[in-house]
């Protein structure tokens, strides 16, 4: 991209004739803090604009970098703000505005994911990205890759750290034989890349794209049955089946309990058996079994 040999101007602009060319969702949190920064100590770095001529004469303005700072001006009631001018194309001022985004690294995982497709459907190369992004070659080409098989679940996962990206790409490598997709973290596990709370996130999210997709975007949510008086009869059923069910385990539990401690009342009737347990100091029971085994409250 060109721009003018000029160097950026330095000038106050008003607020409102700035317009964001690129927005972004932002953490509330996060500008919170930026809105108590620029009141406590002022603006420590200018937004950046290019000039837009309008029809009837007035000047507006493409906003290329700084649309948190712009947002907190506004929030803040001020009417201008200082900005560098810089003269680009609407083109220029968009690719720049995107690899500003992304090279910060404060965008959450599918926003750096939009920025890299916006990029690549403008006609950037992966060597291209890298360049004007200050991300490595070899990230950015694996996440073309991912992008080109819609695998947008494996691209978050690879941006929050969960999967290395040399093993989401052997997984999709894999199709959907699971012996391949195993065979992959377990490379990625000996190579040390994949260890300990990692490997359980990694499981977590194949199997999250094996029944909910790939595309976190695009993933169909699950139709609901209307409701009908034959599906109230099957979910009634199937609740007191459920009952049902939890009945018989709490009998066969009940009837387990009472067996152990006929077992131990009989066992504690023994002197030797009682004598060898206080010898090992394991002759204290939980009140609630003595209180079944000596319904008296006291060992025989």
């Amino acid at each position: 991209m060109s721009t003018t040999g000029s160097s950026p101007e330095l000038r106050m602009v008003p607020v409102d004739a700035v317009d964001v060319l690129n927005p972004r969702e932002r953490n509330d949190k996060v500008f919170d803090e930026i809105v108590i920064n620029i009141k406590r100590i002022g603006l420590k770095k200018p937004i950046t604009v290019t000039p837009r001529s309008q029809a009837n004469g007035t000047e507006r303005f493409l906003l290329v970098c700084g649309e948190g700072r712009l947002k907190a001006y506004r929030t803040l009631g001020q009417t201008e703000i200082p900005a560098l001018i810089v003269h680009v194309s609407d083109e220029e001022a968009f690719i720049m505005s995107l690899a500003e985004n992304i090279a910060r690294r404060q965008c959450r995982p599918l926003e750096l994911l939009l920025g890299i497709e916006q990029l690549r459907d403008k006609g950037y190369k992966a060597k291209d990205i890298a360049a004007k992004t200050g991300l490595t070659f070899t990230y950015v080409q694996g996440i073309l890759m991912l992008l080109e098989r819609g695998e947008q679940r494996l691209i978050v996962a690879v941006e929050r750290g969960e999967i290395p990206l040399n093993a989401a790409i052997a997984i999709v490598g894999a199709g959907d034989d699971d012996k391949a997709i195993q065979s992959a973290l377990q490379e990625a596990y000996e190579a040390g890349t994949l260890r300990g709370k990692n490997l359980l996130e990694a499981r977590r999210v194949i199997e999250r794209r094996k029944t909910l997709g790939r595309s976190i975007q695009h993933a169909s949510p699950r139709k609901r049955e209307p409701v009908t008086t034959t599906s109230l009869v099957r979910a009634y059923q199937k609740e007191v089946e459920s009952q049902k069910l939890m009945v018989k385990k709490a009998e066969f539990t009940q009837q387990k309990l009472l067996f152990i401690a006929t077992a131990l009342k009989q066992l504690f009737t023994d002197e030797h058996f009682a004598t060898l347990l206080r010898a090992e100091g394991l002759d204290s029971l939980p009140r609630q079994l003595v209180e079944r085994i000596w319904p008296g409250g006291h060992a025989a």
